[in-house]
């Protein structure tokens, strides 16, 4: 089955309620079984993965410990959506984390240092530089002005 074709309604309806570059507050106490996350690993690297949902959503802008924060959005209306791949690849280019079917959100636990991330949603591709070197931690929103663009 693949989760990407399965997101689209809940998508919809989580950025009505909170677009990612405009994050509303996460005030009220979220509901456990509104959350799906489970912390993953790959080369020695923890990630969480999620945001279907508002409870999930503030699950995760609440989440402490993660110094990488990404959010995926696409269109004028900033809306979440889920990308096909993520990789991130350290100073000397080395790929040290690659995961499918990711997010809108995603936090991951990195050393401190230079990084890129490369997102694909719908066969477009974003590269951006991300700098964990001051110690705290870093946004990312990635974003795709339009399908087809």
């Amino acid at each position: 089955m693949n989760t990407l074709r399965t997101l689209p309604l809940a998508v919809t309806l989580l950025s009505a309620l909170c677009s990612p570059l405009t994050h509303a507050a996460c005030t009220d106490p979220v509901d456990p079984s509104g959350v799906q996350l489970q912390a993953q690993t790959q080369n020695g690297i923890t990630y969480l993965s999620g945001g279907i949902g508002m409870d999930e959503a503030c699950a995760l802008q609440r989440m402490p410990g993660y110094n990488l924060r990404m959010t995926f959005s696409e269109g004028v209306g900033n809306e979440y959506v889920p990308v096909s791949a993520i990789s991130i690849q350290n100073a000397q280019a080395h790929e040290i984390l690659n995961v499918n079917d990711v997010g809108p959100m995603m936090l991951v636990k990195l050393p401190a240092g230079h990084y890129v991330v490369v997102a694909q949603h719908e066969g477009r591709e974003v590269r951006s530089a991300v700098d964990l070197t001051t110690g705290k931690p870093y946004t990312l929103n990635l974003h795709w002005k339009d399908a087809g663009q």
